[in-house]
């Protein structure tokens, strides 16, 4: 267990400063809940405490429509509501969200938020509302016929060090305090042209950690476009879409791309990185953008 013989200090969260939190009903949880545990190794027995991570149910409401559920870690909310809003086509750019505000609820919390009425007009015509799963990846999509919507090709020529997305993603391990304690969460973080980090968020879904890390660089009126994206999990349609959607020209994951997030890559001129471990990453679409190091001198080739 991560903690289950240290001493624990107590767990607090305050919502994000932006939001209001002052409608009836439950506050949102902290991130972190100690609990306890019993530790068996081999044929010893303890008593302990342990870190969980927390989720809640997040409900996203546009206008008064609510559009979709989510298991999410309750923090960072501001940034994820922004971040799926553009993701998903919601809205097209952060001013078309107008006000945001945190609700609570018996059941959860929701962020509902007041977006220009030319988006509302659009949104009420798809009609979706639905409840996902945890880190749901294709929140809303009611039929086949919307599910691959159509994005504009990325067309970034940004390059960027490749030797500086193992560099990141080694920072990046060691940058996340909910994983570090509970070991249940992905991160995602924006890494500028010079392997800078920026807005790295933590949540129990990966596409939550995404369009936190999106949302966060939104607001901050930070492009995408002008890095790439880290993210410690694979690499799936889902999140392909959401980096090509924001123009991001580098998407780079720990683990494996699926065989659609690869086509999906290819066909929107994304930059696709995998298994970015340690010296070694697998490049699977668009390797012009980064920059290799001569094997001998490491200078740019």
């Amino acid at each position: 267990m991560t903690a289950a013989t240290a001493s624990l200090p107590s767990c607090t969260h305050a919502a994000p400063h932006a939001m209001d939190t002052s409608s009836s009903g439950p506050e949102p949880l902290a991130p972190l809940v100690s609990v306890p545990v019993q530790c068996w190794d081999g044929s010893q027995i303890g008593e302990g405490l342990d870190w969980a991570c927390e989720e809640q149910p997040v409900s996203l409401e546009y206008n008064g429509i609510s559009h979709a559920v989510m298991m999410a870690t309750p923090q960072d909310l501001e940034d994820l509501a922004l971040g799926f809003s553009i993701t998903e086509g919601i809205v097209d750019a952060p001013a078309e969200v107008l006000e945001t505000e945190l609700r609570t609820h018996p059941r959860g919390l929701c962020v509902a938020m007041r977006i220009t009425q030319r988006r509302a007009s659009a949104l009420r015509e798809r009609r979706r509302t639905l409840a996902g799963r945890t880190g749901c990846g294709l929140c809303g999509v009611d039929s086949l016929a919307h599910f691959e919507r159509q994005l504009a090709p990325v067309t970034t020529t940004q390059p960027l060090a490749a030797a500086r997305l193992s560099h990141a993603m080694a920072e990046m391990a060691r940058l996340q305090p909910l994983r570090e304690l509970t070991g249940a969460t992905h991160a995602a973080a924006w890494m500028d042209a010079d392997g800078a980090l920026h807005a790295l968020r933590e949540d129990v879904g990966r596409h939550n950690a995404l369009d936190k890390t999106l949302g966060a660089l939104l607001h901050a009126g930070t492009a995408p476009s002008a890095g790439a994206l880290l993210v410690t999990s694979r690499a799936s349609y889902e999140m392909v879409h959401k980096a090509a959607a924001v123009g991001a020209g580098v998407l780079a994951a720990v683990s494996a791309p699926t065989a659609l997030a690869i086509r999906t890559a290819h066909a929107l001129g994304l930059t696709l990185v995998a298994f970015v471990r340690g010296q070694r990453h697998v490049v699977y679409t668009h390797a012009w953008r980064l920059l290799p190091l001569h094997p001998h001198t490491g200078a740019r080739a």
